[in-house]
């Protein structure tokens, strides 16, 4: 972790009602954006007051530890209550344990809020701090239109068409050999950005377009997921598991012969139920009272189908979002099972490090309440401009590569359409 417990700084925060935020994304910043939301509600972040690395096996659960010292030491005035409001953190966690890639936790100087007709902004400053530094009484940031426009062409990465049909040839092998049961590849596309774009472009584009999805920015990790790793609020527990995929039909008809196929999939519920046993296994000994839908339902999203099932209960023993993420990433909708095996065939197949993408993504309040999506549909932005994203699809014993490789191109088009 690259800021210890011993060097968090105590934080004064204060939360105040406003009239009307109207749109969040114009006022983040175009570089930096930090953002979460859903059907044009959220939060948005300006700036850093806090900025807290993890990295290893560890990283969810040191991010928990670390947490719970900065809320104790900050100092808080949050009238409304409500999810969002007073002291907040934006994450963005590696999938993998051995990645390069850091594991955040952000405290923005400002926090911009809308939920349910309410509408807030957050000062949060360092003590010691100014109020010139972003926090204290620093002006609500004005809604600022979007830079110039601009086309980009995301190309294959380290894993081109073929062989990414050839890894999943090797996994349907493996399958065959009763070495796992379910396996979770990707590949990548990169690109480059035009020096001094504006990220706000792509997220407007995510949002309006996939407003079902939670569009995110966290240092500079973009996207719009459909999948809530698990959301927390009050003692009360839910998740959204998404797996088995189709694309949309060309008209109403075929749309729905598309949607029933899909449901009756032996290959896509067999997916799924690997996908749903290993949530309710990780959530089972924090909840006595988990109930799941009885049977996947068809979720219909601008691009494809998604066979899905919801996950809910209460808390039983004080769990916070941070402690629940660490206990059920990752997911077999996005590793596989059994998850070692799974995990190192994953790292065995896929020549990159996946980074961020596919690890928990969200926000986490003072109570440890907090959302978090699986990070899909998603794309890293590095200081340079150059842009990676990826996608992946679940193996199992009947997977086709042809039709695998063509689901993958369904899952990117949300990134690529939105970049270009």
């Amino acid at each position: 972790m690259s800021n210890t417990v011993r060097t968090i700084p105590r934080l004064r925060v204060e939360t105040t009602p406003v009239d009307d935020l109207k749109m969040l994304l114009p006022r983040v910043d175009p570089q930096h954006p930090l953002i979460w939301m859903r059907k044009g509600q959220g939060i948005a972040g300006v700036g850093e007051a806090l900025r807290l690395e993890f990295s290893g096996a560890n990283r969810m659960l040191d991010a928990c530890a670390a947490w719970k010292e900065v809320a104790e030491a900050s100092t808080v005035i949050d009238p409304l209550g409500v999810p969002g409001t007073g002291l907040v953190a934006f994450g963005s966690f590696a999938f993998a344990d051995d990645s390069a890639a850091a594991s955040v936790l952000i405290v923005p100087k400002l926090v911009l809020g809308k939920r349910d007709g309410k509408y807030w902004v957050t000062r949060i400053v360092a003590d010691g701090a100014s109020g010139a530094d972003g926090g204290g009484d620093a002006a609500l940031p004005a809604a600022r239109p979007l830079g110039s426009e601009y086309r980009l062409s995301l190309l294959p990465g380290a894993m081109n068409a073929d062989a990414f049909r050839a890894s999943v040839d090797a996994a349907v092998a493996r399958i065959a050999d009763q070495q796992l049961s379910k396996v979770v590849l990707a590949r990548d596309l990169v690109g480059h950005l035009p020096a001094g774009s504006d990220l706000r472009r792509p997220l407007t584009d995510l949002a309006l377009g996939y407003p079902d999805c939670w569009t995110y920015a966290v240092d500079g990790f973009v996207g719009s997921s459909p999948e809530t790793l698990v959301s927390v609020s009050h003692g009360h527990v839910s998740a959204r598991v998404l797996a088995g995929t189709t694309s949309r039909g060309s008209d109403a008809e075929a749309d729905h012969d598309k949607a029933v196929a899909l449901a009756t999939s032996a290959k896509d519920l067999d997916e799924h139920g690997f996908a749903v046993t290993s949530v309710v296994n990780a959530l089972a000994p924090h909840s006595r009272n988990l109930i799941t839908s009885e049977i996947p339902f068809t979720l219909k999203l601008p691009n494809l189908w998604h066979l899905a099932s919801d996950v809910v209960g209460t808390l039983s023993d004080g769990s916070t979002s941070l402690d629940l993420i660490a206990a059920l990433h990752p997911t077999a909708a996005v590793a596989g099972t059994p998850r070692a095996e799974a995990l190192s065939l994953i790292s065995e197949l896929e020549p990159f490090d996946r980074g961020r993408y596919a690890g928990p993504v969200g926000w986490v309040g003072a109570d440890g309440d907090g959302e978090w999506a699986v990070a899909l549909r998603s794309a890293q932005v590095d200081a340079s401009g150059d842009i990676t994203a990826y996608a992946g699809c679940g193996i199992v014993a009947d997977s086709d590569a042809e039709r695998e490789y063509l689901e993958t191109k369904m899952k990117f088009r949300p990134i690529v359409e939105a970049f270009g």
